[in-house]
């Protein structure tokens, strides 16, 4: 991995995000940048306010649909998407067929292709590509994630195992064949009439070191994208087509390759199968941005997504490969390899263009995600208020006790001074025994003030000394005891709040019983259950008096 030469955004820290993964960490880092400027942010299940109505999908478990609400307007979000992207929009973006049509009634470049669908037999496919020029490509019309997607088919005979694989083993019926373009492939970020970011996805690859197997440096890979805030969801999977891919080198899992010797795993640059995002943006020729836009502005109610094109590897000539309005982002943020592009910031300057000028001095303050989102999964509420406070400027302070600091008694006691201050920070214990303390707020004076708290040492604890020092690095609101202790009490959390649930459930139970026994349906029948009930008890006893 390279990441020793990327350089990520400060504000957006893997600290910052790490409880946000997969699809939950585009929707945080939206909201989070919304959140920073002073806007009203809520988080809300799939029945609440306007998502009914906008296009959403697996979102059954919170933390995905949001809204950001000023003075006087409240727009809604589905991870990175908002509601100026319409959802004719988003139904052109997931049909490769109208995709098609649109981009090449403007003059954008497509690869030339035709689509089948499950009433074509695989025989008929493999007629009408004798009449194409290979290599060709086969991919499902309603596949994401790269799923499905075969490249560099050289003949015949790889076509019919790639249909064989593709819609028999995996059970998509309608597919698309097309030309296979040699070249780069690159995701764009656009929102409006700009190009905001451009990244170039590698396909998975591992790097010999003449030891261990490629099974082995597989792993070791794995382990090193665990560590990336987008990559730690997106493993390389050895699977039938990584096996498959591997025999066309003459290689196998178990083959050790060369030091410094690179093999592919694949032709297919997903990020989410294990490809690398590597920033493209200043590599990008002004012709090829200006492609992108165009072909995001001919979707109608496009506003801002993702294009994904090839450009060609000796005409230099863009191709689009597809449209997509719900883009992830944790690729632009997180690359391997350049500097990564603030896409959150450009989605919502677009939204809430009012808010641009908005102190970026918040931007080392957070909030934490799996906390704000407890009364979603607890189904207790529709949506949920991440609380605000205003702020021109976030005051910080470190302060280091020796001492008798292991206590929990003396941790809960730090917390509540700090909550009855208005302070926000946290406390950790460190490997020399001490306890190191990080308190932030508005007021200058209380922060320093809260110096002379522990020095007072109301609660008669041992403190033996107290070191302050300057402090510049994230907070996240609230106060949070760090460590061993933080796991117990969120343990103790979940349990409080499990127990709650089961006595709703019992609670709600007990109703529907009563119900039923004051229903008049139960009183009709009353004596039908009596007579049944002594006839079963009269045959209990014949059989019992029969052995």
């Amino acid at each position: 991995m390279r990441e020793k030469s990327a350089e990520w955004l400060p504000h957006l820290s893997g600290e910052i995000v790490s409880e946000a993964h997969g699809n939950y960490l585009d929707a945080y880092v939206v909201a989070l940048e919304g959140w920073r400027r002073g806007l009203t942010l809520k988080w809300h299940v799939k029945e609440s306010g306007k998502f009914p109505e906008m296009k959403t999908w697996f979102v059954d478990k919170p933390g995905q649909l949001f809204s950001l609400e000023s003075d006087d307007k409240t727009h809604y979000f589905f991870r990175s998407r908002g509601d100026k992207v319409t959802n004719e929009a988003v139904e052109i973006g997931s049909d490769k067929e109208s995709t098609k049509e649109l981009l090449q009634h403007k003059g954008i470049k497509m690869p030339e292709g035709s689509i089948f669908t499950k009433e074509t037999s695989d025989e008929a496919i493999l007629r009408h590509a004798s009449g194409m020029s290979f290599p060709i490509v086969l991919k499902p019309t309603d596949g994401s994630f790269g799923k499905g997607v075969i490249t560099n088919i050289k003949n015949n005979d790889e076509l019919k195992e790639a249909l064989e694989y593709v819609r028999g083993k995996l059970n998509y019926s309608n597919v698309l064949l097309e030309e296979y373009i040699p070249g780069k492939e690159y995701r764009i970020y656009v929102v409006g009439d700009k190009v905001v970011g451009a990244m170039n996805r590698i396909p998975a690859n591992v790097t010999g070191d003449g030891e261990h197997t490629v099974r082995s440096l597989i792993q070791r890979k794995n382990g090193d994208r665990a560590l990336n805030p987008r990559l730690r969801s997106c493993p390389i999977i050895i699977d039938e087509e990584v096996e498959r891919y591997l025999s066309t080198q003459d290689l196998f899992l178990d083959s050790v390759l060369d030091t410094g010797e690179q093999v592919f795993l694949t032709e297919k640059t997903n990020i989410s199968i294990g490809g690398d995002p590597v920033d493209a943006f200043d590599d990008l020729s002004d012709g090829i941005k200006d492609s992108a836009v165009r072909a995001l502005q001919a979707v109608p109610g496009l506003s801002h997504g993702a294009v994904d094109l090839i450009v060609h590897e000796e005409t230099s000539e863009p191709y689009i490969i597809e449209l997509n309005p719900t883009a992830n982002l944790g690729g632009l943020l997180y690359p391997i390899e350049g500097q990564a592009r603030d896409i959150p910031k450009e989605i919502i300057d677009y939204y809430f263009p009012e808010t641009q000028d908005a102190l970026r001095k918040t931007s080392i303050v957070y909030f934490d995600y799996r906390e704000v989102l407890t009364p979603l999964q607890d189904k207790t509420a529709y949506n949920t208020k991440v609380v605000q406070f205003d702020y021109d400027e976030i005051h910080t302070r470190k302060f280091i006790i020796h001492g008798d600091v292991k206590s929990f008694v003396f941790h809960k006691w730090i917390k509540s001074k700090a909550k009855a201050s208005g302070l926000h920070g946290f406390a950790s214990l460190k490997p020399d025994e001490s306890l190191e303390i990080v308190v932030a707020g508005v007021d200058q004076e209380l922060v320093h003030q809260f110096r002379d708290i522990l020095l007072e040492n109301d609660g008669g604890f041992n403190i033996n000394e107290v070191k302050e020092e300057n402090y510049n690095e994230t907070i996240k609101i609230g106060f949070e005891i760090e460590g061993e202790y933080k796991e117990l009490l969120n343990n103790y959390k979940t349990v409080q709040r499990n127990l709650e649930s089961s006595k709703k459930e019992l609670k709600k139970l007990e109703k529907q019983y009563s119900n039923m026994l004051n229903s008049r349906a139960w009183k009709l029948t009353r004596p039908v259950r009596t007579v049944s009930g002594t006839i079963k008890k009269m045959y209990q006893r014949i059989t019992k008096n029969s052995h």
